[in-house]
């Protein structure tokens, strides 16, 4: 069984923290290969506890909710691809690419990495389902104003990031409504990706 790239888009609230969790299981009972998880957001966070010079150019960014220079975002998923990524490791990247400029860096690295077929799962919900989640989950920074910023920012930066894909060769864009049961959206995924 040949390994797998994924790379799951999805506003927050969207379900893909769970959704990522589910496939992972998935593809470690079916095909017993181990998945590296690429996320840029949990390396931030992990920086941010960091008592280091980059912890502390980290934090204050991350703390007013601005994204981080692309540069920084690029390297940080470079090193985890270098660090862990083999060619018996399925992938998954989550939060990341996240602007146009991105998607042409994470091309090159896919293409580097010798990766293939790309699976891009976008969990699409409503604005008005979002901020009802975030609500529900009461973060502090899940006010009606904060939710709304990062709605609009997706739409701005992150939809594009995933359309740049789009036609692309050895890309496949899979819709998936997320506004259903948690069962009902890794059912989909999985006959999406016709496992």
């Amino acid at each position: 069984m040949q390994s797998q790239t994924f790379v799951f888009y999805g506003i927050a609230g969207a379900g893909k923290g769970t959704q990522i969790k589910l496939l992972t299981e998935l593809l470690k009972n079916k095909t017993g290969l181990d998945t590296v998880y690429a996320s840029p957001g949990n390396e931030y966070r992990r920086i941010t506890q960091s008592d280091d010079y980059i912890g502390s150019l980290v934090k204050g960014p991350l703390s007013r909710g601005e994204l981080l220079p692309g540069f920084l975002t690029d390297a940080i998923m470079a090193n985890i691809f270098i660090s862990f990524l083999t060619p018996e490791k399925n992938l998954i990247a989550d939060g990341y690419p996240r602007a146009v400029d991105q998607s042409v860096s994470f091309e090159k690295m896919i293409e580097f990495f010798e990766r293939e077929n790309v699976n891009i799962i976008y969990i699409e919900i409503s604005k008005e389902e979002a901020v009802r989640r975030l609500k529900k989950r009461g973060r502090h920074d899940d006010t009606d104003e904060g939710i709304t910023k990062r709605f609009d920012e997706y739409v701005k930066s992150v939809v594009p990031s995933m359309n740049y894909f789009k036609g692309k060769k050895g890309y496949t864009i899979y819709t998936i409504n997320g506004e259903q049961s948690v069962e009902d959206v890794h059912k989909d995924i999985v006959k999406a990706l016709e496992f």
